[in-house]
């Protein structure tokens, strides 16, 4: 199974915020869309970094609640790993275990298509799991 077999499951759908809004602003975001992490992108969606609940909860622990009025910009995650469509699942799973990342957004052209999460990855493997342990069950009890 490749990413973009994934995408057409899950969908397109890519949550940004701006490098400008504060932390708090992001965890809501994060609240409200039920997801672990949000692009962050400037002016016309240019990319610059993702911002994860990890990144809150460090920020949080060093400095104290009152930090949740920071910006984003001051705890964002520069330099982001990405995937493409064509990247099969075992090399978006190493990836992210290699680099201890939980989301990777999708880049085509330059451009983000998509994010996956770690939870998207398990979940398909166990589904490909499910679908070959009942092929070979359906083999063994045809044959």
């Amino acid at each position: 199974m490749y990413v973009k077999n994934v995408l057409q499951y899950k969908g397109h759908q890519i949550i940004s915020v701006s490098p400008d809004n504060s932390l708090m602003e992001v965890a809501r975001t994060l609240r409200e869309n039920k997801i672990g992490a949000v692009l962050v992108c400037e002016g016309e969606g240019s990319m610059c970094g993702v911002l994860s609940e990890r990144d809150i909860i460090i920020a949080i622990a060093k400095h104290g609640s009152n930090i949740l009025t920071a910006k984003v910009c001051d705890f964002m995650t520069e330099g982001v790993y990405t995937c493409s469509l064509d990247d099969d699942m075992k090399s978006v799973m190493e990836k992210m275990t290699n680099k201890r990342v939980r989301h990777l957004p999708v880049v085509e052209e330059g451009k983000v298509v998509g994010v996956i999460s770690i939870g998207d990855v398990v979940k398909r493997r166990i589904e490909e799991s499910e679908a070959e342990s009942e092929a070979m069950i359906t083999y063994i009890t045809t044959s």
